[in-house]
């Protein structure tokens, strides 16, 4: 909202329009227009609600510093843009007397798998720190249109991100964008299309799915990046998700300092995909 009243001229400094980046001077007039906004009075998340006891039975490692879950498709990491409560906040009903829950990374809300949680401040510096220096390793499952060319191995894109006025986040490639690798290995072919292992190198939003399409093959059932029509062909498969999942992480655990390897499961919605096109083969 703020973004929008600057780019259409109501915020003026010295009655001129401003950009952003702008640093106030002594002595600039500043003009702000009234803005109106609505007070949001934020139910209690039930723990009984059906997406919670999902979270709650998702649960793949526990100790007194991580928390690992196996987030479903169509479930935000946190709220917000519509939205009531995400992952961190279904997990701090789950558990209240937690002082300490933070999201370690994050998932597009139509992405699956892994998802790490902090539950101390020491885990989470440790962490970050790994994800900062790209020692923490991730891996995905991503299933792709047509059929992947054995020579296209790594994909350096860089990309940037635009912010449209509903607020939907959209992810261009750029020579204006922020640098940007994925690795893609071919796990599996199918008639028109390919089950990719992919290994980002960086962490940028939509990083994947963008630089799939940049490769000429998008991950299937994308509602943003992907191809309707290609789609069509697919209807067999009675896929209705991204199908794209965060299927390992390995990482040093911020006490022990052990290298610890999770994975996880395919839902069954993935995996009744996968048997329908090995069928089709």
């Amino acid at each position: 909202m703020l973004y929008r009243i600057l780019r259409k001229g109501e915020v003026r400094v010295n009655k001129k329009r401003i950009k952003p980046c702008y640093k106030l001077l002594t002595g600039d007039m500043l003009r702000i227009p009234p803005i109106k906004t609505a007070i949001i009075q934020n139910k209690p998340i039930s723990i009984k609600c059906n997406k919670v006891v999902a979270l709650a039975q998702s649960i793949l490692f526990e100790d007194p510093d991580i928390l690992i879950l196996n987030k479903p498709s169509g479930t935000a990491v946190h709220g917000g843009s519509g939205l009531s409560f995400g992952v961190i906040e279904a997990l701090r009903a789950l558990r209240p007397d937690q002082r300490f829950l933070h999201l370690v990374h994050r998932l597009d809300r139509e992405t699956s798998g892994i998802l790490m949680v902090a539950k101390k401040p020491y885990a989470l510096r440790s962490l970050n720190e790994q994800l900062r220096l790209k020692t923490m390793k991730k891996e995905y499952l991503a299933l792709v249109a047509g059929d992947w060319p054995l020579s296209c191995k790594l994909i350096q894109a860089p990309l940037q991100k635009n912010i449209l006025q509903n607020g939907e986040r959209i992810v261009k490639v750029s020579h204006q964008g922020k640098e940007s690798q994925t690795h893609f290995e071919i796990e599996e072919r199918f008639t028109n299309t390919t089950l990719m292992k992919v290994r980002p190198l960086t962490g940028r939003t939509h990083q994947i799915r963008v630089h799939a399409l940049h490769a000429g093959h998008p991950i299937v059932f994308d509602d943003r990046y992907g191809d309707p029509e290609f789609e069509k062909k697919l209807k067999g498969c009675h896929l209705n998700r991204l199908f794209l999942h965060a299927l390992s992480l390995e990482f040093v655990h911020p006490h022990s300092g052990e290298t610890i390897q999770i994975k996880a499961p395919l839902d069954n919605s993935l995996r009744h995909c996968l048997q329908f096109l090995r069928h089709q083969k």
